[in-house]
């Protein structure tokens, strides 16, 4: 009988950001107008890329892909949480639930190894010039993103596997605004010690090989620009490397407070605004941090809607 009430829970109920009515719909017109712009913003700049031969190089294709990953991300997430704000309660079936998390945690890793390309990309061209167009190929990119891509999915698909091994019984309650992973190991009925161990040591792992290769990649570029005597060509590194850099910093940050440096299961459930920041904002932010600051994308761009008007 415990055994087959421990399977009955098949539905979950999101709590959301806020339990207060009166913040419900402003709350939706902000994080509505967030998600359109996140997601033109995102397209345009794929659109942008394709359409101009001339950014058919790595460091674009590089781009394109991260923009690719920030609409995914985003769009897994926000639109729920928009109709959640405009439901009572906001009830997900399991298998949504499941969907959901797979589709979370595919783009959120896909996007982390991505930005290490990046990282590895832009080393190769500031402090290898002369070799640059020989090691850092289309072809190389191409296997770089299939790389990427492969990574989140197996690592996706790893959790999801061990999740399906779970019972949920104890409740149906889900404190967070979208079916992330912590929440639905704490709501278990049965023993999670096995997918906390994994959780953490594939975060540890990931998060350690691409902040670590960032870093590596990044004290070169600042060796090799700091022995330049060229006050142009410093501020020409900068000015390539600075919108990466901020856009690692900031989408870093949540992450290792979240995944890498996690509480215990008993404690209480990691703050939203972390998730809020690295699933909403950062996906809204990366198209201006990297369009904005590259005048070879606003060109691009500026030439893109002259030929439609």
């Amino acid at each position: 009988m415990e055994k087959e009430n421990a399977t009955l829970l098949t539905e979950f109920v999101l709590t959301g950001l806020t339990h207060q009515p009166e913040w419900k719909i402003p709350l939706f017109l902000v994080f509505f107008v967030i998600y359109l712009i996140t997601i033109v913003g995102n397209l345009g700049l794929i659109t942008v890329i394709c359409n101009d031969p001339h950014l058919h190089i790595p460091m674009y294709l590089f781009l394109g892909s991260l923009a690719l990953t920030d609409a995914w991300l985003s769009s897994s997430v926000t639109p729920n949480m928009l109709v959640n704000f405009l439901l009572e309660t906001q009830i997900l079936s399991l298998s949504a639930c499941m969907i959901q998390f797979v589709s979370f945690t595919f783009s959120l890793t896909t996007e982390s190894f991505i930005l290490a390309a990046m990282a590895y990309d832009r080393y190769v061209a500031i402090c290898k010039p002369l070799v640059y167009p020989v090691i850092m190929t289309n072809e190389l990119c191409i296997r770089l993103l299939i790389l990427s891509f492969v990574g989140g999915f197996l690592h996706a698909m790893i959790h999801e596997g061990l999740l399906f091994r779970l019972t949920f019984c104890n409740s149906n309650i889900l404190d967070d605004f979208f079916c992330d992973i912590i929440p639905l190991l704490k709501i278990s009925c049965t023993d999670t010690s096995i997918n906390y161990f994994v959780l953490y040591v594939f975060a540890a792992v990931i998060q350690a090989f691409t902040i670590v290769t960032v870093i590596v990649t990044y004290t070169s570029i600042l060796y090799t620009i700091l022995k330049k005597n060229s006050v142009k060509g410093i501020r020409k590194a900068f000015s390539t490397c600075g919108a990466h850099l901020l856009s690692v910093s900031l989408y870093y940050g949540p992450l290792l407070f979240m995944y890498v440096l996690p509480a215990s299961p008993q404690a209480t459930n990691p703050d939203m605004v972390d998730s809020l920041f690295y699933t909403v904002i950062i996906p809204f932010l990366n198209p201006f941090i990297y369009s904005l600051r590259n005048k070879q994308v606003i060109d691009s761009l500026k030439k893109t809607l002259k030929g439609k008007v």
